[in-house]
């Protein structure tokens, strides 16, 4: 018995089965890279909003410290390092902040801080101007505050 083997036919892909695995590929990916493009926005978004919460919690210990909250012209440096400008307290018991840095957004920019603040007369604006670290915006482009 002989058996015989086709000799012509190749094994792989013809370049309709490649070209359809590749539109499906496309289409997943428009389908799905919104919803993940827009998922780390809203993380961001939040994780900014911690951020924030958690500068707020030592610049009330500053605040429990000292009877007053940091000037504008001190700004975040008085949560590293004792005030020279007025007003100062002897009753600083800083750093305030672990590793002595002025704390960041998640899109590495610094926080902004003003006292007394626009929206917080009483105390102080507390805030991060976005993605575009620019006033205004919406979306991962809009300015987190305190308020």
């Amino acid at each position: 018995m002989i058996i015989s083997k086709d000799i012509d036919r190749e094994d792989g892909y013809t370049l309709i089965e490649i070209l359809a695995v590749l539109t499906l590929l496309a289409f997943i990916i428009t389908m799905v890279a919104p919803n993940i493009i827009n998922s780390l926005q809203s993380g961001q978004i939040k994780a900014a909003r911690s951020q924030i919460g958690s500068t707020e919690n030592v610049l009330n210990s500053y605040y429990l410290d000292t009877s007053s909250y940091p000037t504008t012209e001190q700004g975040l440096k008085a949560l590293i390092e004792k005030p020279t400008a007025p007003p100062t307290s002897d009753s600083w018991n800083g750093p305030y902040i672990q590793k002595n840095k002025i704390p960041v957004d998640p899109w590495g920019h610094e926080l902004h801080y003003k006292s007394p603040g626009d929206h917080n007369s009483e105390s102080y604006d507390l805030y991060s101007l976005g993605k575009d670290n620019a006033e205004g915006g919406s979306g991962a482009n809009a300015d987190i505050g305190n308020w």
